[in-house]
C-alpha cells in the first residue's frame, strides 16, 4: 500500500455484492455528485451537505484504498446496495448546488491521527436507520445550531479526526506484484508480505511470525506464507501469487478492521518505501553484488552475458551487462533491473544454481542458493552454512562456532557478523552472496591449504 489516492474513475457493481448486475465505471467525481443527490437533499445547510460529502468521500475511497471487494475476487470497487455500500443510482440526475459543493471536496478525506487509511466514515439517516457513525439528519440540527463541517464530523467520529485536502488524483493499480514472490525475493512487497502476515498470526497463532521484516523472502517467510496457504484453502507453495496476495490482504483487512469506525489502522511506518524498487546505474549495496553475482554466474552458460566482478556498485560495466541480459532474454533494453529483469535474471540462476545439491560434504563447496540467509532461516542451506562456519573458527577463534542444527538462530547471527567483520564486509548478520562467496574462499583456502594433495611433499622429513 502506498498513501491514498483519489481514483479517476470508481466501478460501481449495481446491486448486492453477489447478485448478478451491471458494473458502470464512472468518474469519482460523478460517483460522489451521484450519492450525494441521492442521499441528502439539496435544501439542507451547506454546512450539513459538507459534512456529508466529505463522509461520503471517505466511505468510498477505503474501499478502493483496501480493495476491499478486489481482494474478495470481485470485479468492481464498491455495489450500490445501502446494506453494504451508499446509494447510486445509474442515470439520475444531479442537483446544481450539490455538483458545485462536490467539485469542492471530492479531493477531501477524512483519517485518524496516526492511521493513513481513509476513515471508513459510516453513516445513516438517522430516523429509520440508526447507526455507530454520522446521522444525516442529525447533521442538519447540528448545522443549523452553528457547527462548522468539521465540527459535525467530529461530533459524531471523534476528536482524533483528521481532514486531508487537495488529495492527488491518480489511476490506481492492482497492489499485487506483477511477478510471483518466493524465496530469494526482496523488496518493498515482500516486507508487506511480512508485516501483514506478523499481524495477521495474532489472530491465527498457527501462523508463524517471521523474525525480520526486512524486506527479504527467506524460508522463515514461505513458511509463513505456506502455513496461511494451509490455514485458508490455497496451494500450500510457499510462493505469494495473486490469489495468495489478496487473500493476505483480505484477512489483514479484517483482522486491522479497517473497514469499521473501531479501525485498528494502518501506520504510516508500515506503508513506507524503505526498499528501492528498481536498481539502475548509482544503486549501491548489498542487492547489486547479488545482481552482478548472478550475472557474472550466468555468463559461463550463456555466451551473450559478460562475466561481471562483483563489488556492490551499479556502475557503467554492471549497465552494459545488464543491457547483454535484457536482449538476450528478449526484454526491454534499458539497463535498468525493474521487476522483468530482476525475475528473468533471478530465475535463469536458480535453475542452474538449483540442479547443485546444497547438502554439506567435507572439502566441497557449492554456490550461493539465491537465498538471504538470517535469523529464523531454516533450511539445509543453513547447516551447509554453519558447518563452513565451523571449519573457519577453528582458524579464527574470533569467529564463535556454531551447532549445525540448520536453523538460523542468534548464535550463528554472531558468527555472520564476526566473519562479515572480519573480511570488512558491511556487518548485517546475514548471508547473501558476498558473504557465501567470501565464506566459501576462505573455507576453500583453509582447507586445501593444510592437506597435501598427489605429488605434492611437505618439505620435511615424515617420521615412520
Amino acid at each position: 500500500m502506498a498513501l491514498p489516492t483519489i481514483p479517476e474513475n470508481i466501478t460501481v457493481h449495481l446491486g448486492p455484492p453477489s447478485a448478478p448486475a451491471e458494473n458502470v465505471t464512472v468518474p469519482f467525481i460523478h460517483y460522489i455528485a451521484n450519492v450525494a443527490s441521492s442521499e441528502l437533499y439539496p435544501t439542507w445547510p451547506e454546512n450539513a451537505l459538507r459534512a456529508n460529502i466529505i463522509a461520503q468521500v471517505s466511505f468510498a475511497l477505503n474501499r478502493v484504498y483496501t480493495e476491499y471487494y478486489r481482494s474478495r475476487g470481485y470485479d468492481f470497487d464498491i455495489t450500490n446496495s445501502t446494506a453494504y455500500d451508499q446509494a447510486y443510482v445509474s442515470g439520475r440526475g444531479i442537483f446544481e448546488n450539490v455538483r458545485q459543493l462536490v467539485g469542492d471536496l471530492f479531493t477531501t478525506y477524512i483519517r485518524r491521527e496516526n492511521s493513513v487509511e481513509p476513515l471508513f466514515a459510516q453513516f445513516c439517516d438517522g430516523i429509520e436507520v440508526t447507526c455507530n457513525g454520522l446521522s444525516q439528519w442529525g447533521s442538519v440540527s447540528l448545522a443549523n445550531s452553528g457547527y462548522s463541517p468539521f465540527d459535525i464530523l467530529r461530533y459524531y467520529y471523534g476528536d482524533n479526526i483528521v481532514l486531508m485536502e487537495n488529495t492527488p488524483i491518480a489511476s490506481p493499480a492492482e497492489s499485487a506484484p506483477p511477478f510471483p514472490l518466493s524465496l530469494g525475493s526482496f523488496g518493498n512487497n515482500v516486507r508487506t508480505v511480512q508485516l501483514r502476515l506478523n499481524r495477521i498470526s495474532n489472530n491465527f497463532p498457527s501462523i508463524p511470525k517471521i523474525a525480520l521484516t526486512d524486506g527479504i523472502f527467506s524460508t522463515d517467510t514461505e513458511a509463513a506464507v505456506k502455513r496461511f496457504q494451509e490455514v485458508f484453502g490455497l496451494t500450500a507453495d510457499g510462493i505469494v501469487g495473486k490469489a495468495t496476495w489478496y487473500a493476505i490482504q483480505s484477512l489483514y483487512t479484517s483482522v486491522k478492521r479497517l473497514s469499521d469506525l473501531s479501525s485498528e489502522g494502518i501506520r504510516l511506518e508500515e506503508i513506507a518505501q524503505e526498499l528501492p524498487s528498481a536498481l539502475a546505474e548509482g544503486s549501491t549495496g548489498v542487492e547489486v553484488y547479488n545482481l552482478q553475482y548472478y550475472i557474472d554466474y550466468l555468463s559461463n552458460y550463456y555466451n551473450t552475458i559478460p562475466s561481471l566482478r562483483p563489488d556492490g556498485v551499479f556502475g557503467p560495466l554492471t549497465r552494459s551487462a545488464v543491457e547483454e541480459v535484457q536482449r538476450t532474454f528478449g526484454l526491454p533494453v534499458d539497463g535498468i533491473v525493474g521487476p522483468a529483469t530482476w525475475y528473468r535474471i533471478y530465475n535463469a540462476y536458480l535453475g542452474i544454481a538449483r540442479t547443485i545439491p546444497s547438502t554439506y560434504t567435507e572439502g566441497e563447496t557449492v554456490p550461493y542458493g539465491g537465498v538471504p540467509l538470517r535469523l529464523g532461516s531454516e533450511s539445509e542451506s543453513v547447516r551447509t552454512l554453519q558447518e563452513y562456519l565451523n571449519y573457519v573458527s577453528a582458524y579464527y577463534p574470533e569467529i564463535p562456532s556454531v551447532t549445525p542444527t540448520g536453523y538460523f538462530g542468534t548464535q550463528t547471527q554472531q558468527a555472520i557478523l564476526a566473519f562479515q567483520r572480519l573480511e570488512g564486509l558491511t556487518q548485517t548478520g546475514v548471508a547473501e552472496a558476498a558473504t557465501w562467496t567470501a565464506l566459501t574462499s576462505l573455507y576453500d583456502a583453509l582447507y586445501f591449504g593444510n592437506r597435501l594433495r598427489d605429488g605434492q611433499y611437505p618439505g620435511y622429513e615424515v617420521g615412520a
